[in-house]
Parts: C-alpha cells; sequence; structure tokens
C-alpha cells in the first residue's frame, strides 16, 4: 500500500538492499536483507499494479541461483525493470560474468533484469580526514584521534610515537575494516590529477619492496603529505586484475546501464559521485592501459540509456518535442580536481567533495538555465 502510493506521487520506484554490508550502526542488518520471496514479490507487484517504476536493490546476490529466481519471476510478472548492482569482488572476481549471463537469459525468456555497472571502482579514500585509514584502529592513535588535524600530524610526526604506533596490532573486530588495514597491494596515492587506474607497481606494497622497507611505514609517511590532508585510494570493487579490463566489458554490455556514482551515503569514505565527468575524462579522452568509450557511446549511457530504465520518455535523446536537454562542455580541457574533505554538514559534520573544471552550459528546451 505505501509503495503504489509513493509512486502514484511521483516515485521512481522501490529500492532496497540485501548486502550484508549494510548494516546499522549497531550491527543489525538493514531491512531487506534477509526478506522472503513472498515480501519481495508482494512489494513489487505493486509496481505492476501502478504500472510504473523501477525495482532496484544492492545485492550480494548469493545464492546467484535463488536470487536471480526471484528476480525473474517478478520481472515476468509485473513487466517492471528490476535493477541490481552488478561489480566485480576480489574473493569471487568472474561472478559478474555468470551474472551477465543469467541477465541474458532471464531476459531471453520475457523477464527485463537490468545490472547497473561502474565507471570506475568503487573506491575508498583513506585519510587522517576521512573516516577511516590504515591506524583507525591502532591504539596510540586513539589517543589523538579526537585532536585538530595539525596537532594529529604533529604528534604522528614524532619520531617516538610513529615508532610506538608503527609497533602496534590494530583493534578491530570487523573483518573487512582489518582486510582494508592489511591490504597494501591495493592501496595507491590518489595524486593530482587523479589517478583512478594506477598500475599494480604504484601500490604501497610495491613501492614498499622497491625500498625494501615495511608497507606500514610507506603508509604512514604518505598520510602525512600536504600537512595531513592527503588521501591514499583503495579500489575496494571493480579492480580485481588492477585494470579497468572487466569494467570496459561491463560497461559495454547492451543490457546494462551506468550506476554507483555514490554521491553521498558514505560521504566521510567514499566520493565517487565524479563518474559522470570520469567517463568523460578518463573513458573518452585519457586513458592509456586498455580500450576507450568512443564520444557517442559515453553520452548515450548518461542520458538516453538512464532515461529509458526509469522511465523519462520526454528524454535522452535530441528529438523534436522532448526536453533537449544539452550540455556544453570544454572536452579538451575538462578536469577532476583532487577530493577534498569539508566539514559543512550539521554539527560540523564531514563530507567529501571533487570540484571539476570545464563544463559551460546547460541548455534546456532552448533556454540557458545554468
Amino acid at each position: 500500500e505505501i509503495v503504489r502510493e509513493a509512486l502514484a506521487a511521483g516515485a521512481l520506484g522501490f529500492s532496497t538492499s540485501r548486502t550484508l554490508l549494510h548494516r546499522a550502526i549497531d550491527g543489525e542488518p538493514v531491512p531487506g536483507t534477509f526478506a522472503g520471496e513472498e515480501e519481495l514479490l508482494g512489494i513489487g507487484r505493486a509496481l505492476g499494479q501502478v504500472g510504473h517504476g523501477v525495482f532496484e536493490m544492492a545485492s550480494d546476490l548469493a545464492p546467484e541461483g535463488s536470487e536471480f529466481a526471484w528476480m525473474e519471476k517478478l520481472g515476468t510478472l509485473t513487466g517492471r525493470p528490476i535493477t541490481f548492482a552488478c561489480l566485480q569482488n576480489d574473493l569471487d572476481p568472474n561472478q559478474w560474468q555468470r551474472l551477465l549471463r543469467l541477465v541474458e537469459a532471464a531476459n531471453a525468456r520475457g523477464a527485463r533484469l537490468v545490472p547497473q555497472v561502474a565507471a570506475r571502482p568503487t573506491g575508498l579514500l583513506l585519510g587522517l580526514e576521512s573516516s577511516f585509514h590504515p591506524f583507525s584502529h591502532h591504539p596510540s592513535f586513539a589517543e589523538i584521534a579526537t585532536l585538530p588535524l595539525a596537532d594529529r600530524v604533529r604528534r604522528m610526526r614524532d619520531p617516538a610515537f610513529r615508532a610506538r604506533i608503527l609497533a602496534e596490532s590494530p583493534r578491530n573486530d570487523l573483518p573487512i575494516a582489518a582486510y582494508i588495514a592489511a591490504s597494501f597491494h591495493k592501496l595507491f596515492p590518489l595524486g593530482d590529477p587523479p589517478d583512478y587506474e594506477p598500475a599494480p607497481e604504484k601500490s604501497v606494497a610495491a613501492v614498499a619492496a622497491r625500498e625494501g622497507r615495511p608497507a606500514q611505514e610507506i603508509a604512514y609517511d604518505l598520510l602525512l603529505a600536504r600537512e595531513g590532508k592527503e588521501l591514499l585510494y583503495f579500489p575496494l570493487l571493480g579492480y580485481a586484475q588492477q585494470n579497468f579490463d572487466a569494467l570496459h566489458t561491463m560497461l559495454t554490455h547492451p543490457q546494462a546501464v551506468l550506476g554507483l556514482s555514490d554521491g553521498g551515503a558514505h560521504c566521510g569514505i567514499i566520493c565517487d559521485a565524479s563518474m559522470p565527468t570520469f567517463l568523460l575524462t578518463h573513458w573518452v579522452r585519457d586513458r592509456v592501459r586498455g580500450q576507450r568509450l568512443a564520444l557517442e557511446q559515453a553520452v548515450r549511457l548518461q542520458t538516453h540509456n538512464t532515461a529509458a530504465l526509469f522511465g523519462f520518455a520526454d528524454r535522452g535523446t535530441l528529438t523534436p518535442g522532448l526536453r533537449a536537454d544539452v550540455n556544453l562542455i570544454d572536452l579538451e580541457n575538462l578536469r577532476l580536481a583532487p577530493p577534498e574533505v569539508v566539514f559543512d554538514l550539521p554539527a560540523q559534520g564531514r563530507r567529501m567533495v571533487q570540484r571539476v573544471a570545464g563544463y559551460r552550459m546547460t541548455i534546456q528546451s532552448g533556454q540557458p538555465i545554468f
């Protein structure tokens, strides 16, 4: 009833989570994680009854067979799109290929399953100002964690404090946090301009091997760069082979759409809202470690394909009678600055922003609006 009411009022659809990564602050799994088929079909049927809307979810898709069974059933029953996050993970780096094959088979039988794929890895940004870094759970860091940044940097540069914290082990009960803190082969300096497809030899682990020093020391020193404002890049999902070749295959799959440009849910450690710009700078113009995308492909991915998924039939192509949104972009000079942490949320809460240069104008139905 609530979903029907919301759709009638203009909602785009229903979104839920079925991944163990999404938990409340007390560790409780979010609603939907273990919802049964009856509940999912019951909510989903409302979309079919109203006649519009998308059923969307983030999911571990495990076990794949049973998850795809109810997704296909729901899509076939309602005629509505079922869209889900499709990412590469290190524990099963070929799962995304199986997921795309399951999508193709289900859609051939009459469903409408739509994988949402990313233009770059889900990237955690680790730093002294972000929500997490490799020393966050070291006992000595807890002593200085609430100090102003300049004071933290001063303490961390003290040789005695440095030696003490590097000799400690983290006290951490969260397996994913322990994994991130110890996986120096996946930790990279981000740089300026930001490098989101770094070669393996640029990792903290590779630098440590070349210099004959512990990786922890390299990471520690990097965190203190730029007076403690440095951010290190940890591609959590989508970088199992340490290149974008898998992403290229996903981006060019005919039944996939662009998504996952996280702009707020994890705003103290993720800043992926710049993915739409990154698609133009990296995939169209700058990529050197593999195939690029044609400009026309990139534009279609971000306009027509997204509009079609969410039912916006009044836009997405330059056609008489439609909204005709036109962005005037100086592609040659389009630039992404490194992300930065700002404290402008209520109670000085933190978030990450990433500034851009190169957009000139947005025109809608013949009128400049920005």
